[in-house]
């Protein structure tokens, strides 16, 4: 399998970069600072340097060619305000989504955000984001794409478990990174996944089996 990962330095993409690789995946990671090269390198991907913000989607298209499936897990960041929250969260996805139709790569899994069906329930501060989360969901689905949304819980660094809660209607609760990243492993191998959108946080299901139950 040959998968690029928009967003290709953020935790979870190095995690996910790390699974594929690791049993002999194609990974290409897109980055926008050359300085995290060797970060993704070390994961065993291959880093390509690619600004979501400032390069065209017909640039995107030749940066995806040949891959079987599109990943993204871009994010302007906690720190970032609403504009910017709208370039790169929904801006990149969509980016990626019409790159991805141009190079004819069907697959696309998205990185998305609990609370993303429903931005006006969200604090003042989480709306811009879930917002764009929300935007860029919608814009996916209409696609034509065979997509799969993931929708994480809270995120944390806690070692991983193997085991989730999956579902449409999940409560709001914590997930580590290593558990999303294994989703989104999941996800790729899993064919019926395909169509779906769903919440993942911590639960008892080995991931696998929480997958086929979607």
């Amino acid at each position: 399998m040959d998968v690029v990962i928009a967003g290709g330095h953020g935790k979870i993409a190095l995690r996910l970069g790390r699974l594929l690789s690791t049993r002999g995946e194609r990974v290409r990671s897109l980055i926008r600072n050359p300085d995290h090269s060797a970060d993704v390198e070390a994961v065993g991907a291959e880093p390509v340097v690619f600004d979501l913000e400032q390069r065209s989607a017909d640039d995107l298209a030749d940066a995806v060619r040949g891959a079987d499936a599109v990943v993204f897990a871009a994010g302007a960041g906690p720190g970032s305000g609403p504009e910017r929250k709208r370039t790169v969260d929904f801006g990149g996805a969509v980016k990626l989504i019409d790159a991805a139709r141009s190079a004819a790569v069907r697959r696309y899994a998205m990185v998305s955000s609990i609370g993303a069906d429903d931005p006006s329930a969200g604090s003042e501060e989480m709306r811009p984001y879930l917002e764009a989360k929300h935007d860029a969901d919608e814009a996916l689905v209409a696609s034509g794409l065979d997509y799969t949304i993931v929708r994480p819980g809270i995120l944390t660094d806690d070692q991983g478990t193997g085991k989730v809660t999956a579902g449409e209607d999940v409560a709001r609760a914590e997930v580590p990174r290593d558990d999303v990243a294994a989703v989104l492993v999941g996800v790729l191998d899993e064919p019926r996944t395909v169509g779906k959108t769903f919440v993942v946080v911590s639960g008892d299901t080995p991931i696998p089996d929480a997958l086929k139950q979607l």
